[in-house]
């Protein structure tokens, strides 16, 4: 693995944070793989692509603040796949409207594309108890 390619890989991981945080659709219709999938930090349940956009889009799930550690960051790359262990401390509003925050260790999985830009095609999360 070179050096950019850890650079590039928490840069899209911030890229991540900041657009959940800010309800950017463009960013994460950038970032996320048509298949990508999201296992809950809070209850482990899956959403798909598709699912995370349209809860970002209504407003439903809400990120007011997502922070990052990525000097703690393992990032791995295995051919074109990479993959991003990290932590974060986090506060999310559910659909239902409940509040969450979390620390949470996170599993990120990158492939990269026929030009070789990356998309995330995986995320979960676990949550920290303290």
């Amino acid at each position: 693995m070179s050096s950019s390619d850890r650079v590039t890989l928490l840069k899209h991981d911030q890229s991540f944070f900041d657009a959940l945080v800010a309800s950017d659709l463009a960013v994460l219709e950038e970032l996320l793989a048509d298949d990508f999938l999201l296992v809950g930090v809070e209850d482990g349940a899956v959403a798909d692509r598709g699912i995370l956009l349209d809860l970002v889009a209504s407003g439903s799930l809400r990120f007011p603040r997502i922070h990052s550690f990525p000097d703690e960051a393992i990032v791995r790359v295995i051919g074109t796949v990479g993959i991003v262990v990290g932590r974060t401390r986090m506060n999310f509003t559910n659909p239902d409207g409940a509040t969450f925050g979390a620390g949470s260790r996170y599993t990120h999985v990158y492939a990269a594309g026929a030009h070789g830009a990356w998309r995330l095609v995986s995320a979960q999360g676990t949550a920290i108890k303290t």
